[in-house]
């Protein structure tokens, strides 16, 4: 059984920011507050602790109250960059990353890949949501950034990362890795749905469950 207490929840908010015209994308306000602030009120109640990752405006994101730790490897390196950090840092048994532009994420995430990984004996559990694709069929895709990562996995991240790996799915399905649907009844169809643009955050702030 893996308990509340046994995972910490990091927030990635390490990105250029690039969609958006290089601003700080957790620094964007949603719902009156900062995203990346929105993202960790919604993210505590699931776990034991919370950390940041951010590469820029350190004091901001540590004036929300949590350690904020930047990428130790250079160049904007994307989420995986994020992930190590999260890993080196991290003193629970698991990690919980998430985005700090996917502000309707579940409640029960945490509770729900937990439970796959425990289920499956998995050393990963990812998340998946339904996505409408170009020919306007809804297919189930995996959401790599929303991740459950046993902290014993460091290694060999490191290894990836030093080897020049950049990709999530590359890196996931070296090992044992359990997809984990969010498509059930009751399951909101925006909380996935992530704000890359300023249009697209103005859309989410009138969408979801609260």
């Amino acid at each position: 059984m893996i308990h509340t207490h046994d995972i910490t929840g990091l927030i990635l908010a390490g990105g250029r920011g690039s969609r958006m015209g290089g601003v700080d994308k957790g620094l964007q306000s949603f719902r009156g507050l900062p995203l990346a602030l929105h993202t960790l009120m919604r993210l505590s109640p699931q776990v034991g602790e919370v950390m940041i990752n951010a590469n820029r405006n350190l004091a901001a994101y540590e004036s929300f109250g949590v350690p904020v730790w930047p990428d130790s490897l250079a160049d904007y390196a994307g989420p995986l960059a994020g992930f190590l950090t999260g890993l080196e840092r991290c003193e629970t048994s698991w990690l919980l990353t998430v985005p700090c532009d996917t502000p309707l994420f579940p409640q029960d995430l945490a509770a729900r890949l937990a439970q796959a990984a425990d289920r499956e004996g998995a050393d990963i559990a990812m998340a998946a949501a339904p996505e409408t694709d170009d020919s306007g069929a809804v297919r189930v895709r995996t959401q790599p950034v929303f991740c459950l990562l046993r902290v014993a996995l460091l290694e060999s991240l490191v290894r990836f990362t030093q080897g020049g790996g950049r990709k999530i799915d590359l890196w996931t399905a070296q090992h044992a890795c359990t997809i984990v649907p969010f498509d059930q009844p009751g399951d909101d169809p925006h909380a996935f749905h992530n704000a890359n643009t300023l249009a697209e955050l103005y859309t989410l702030e009138g969408l979801g469950n609260s």
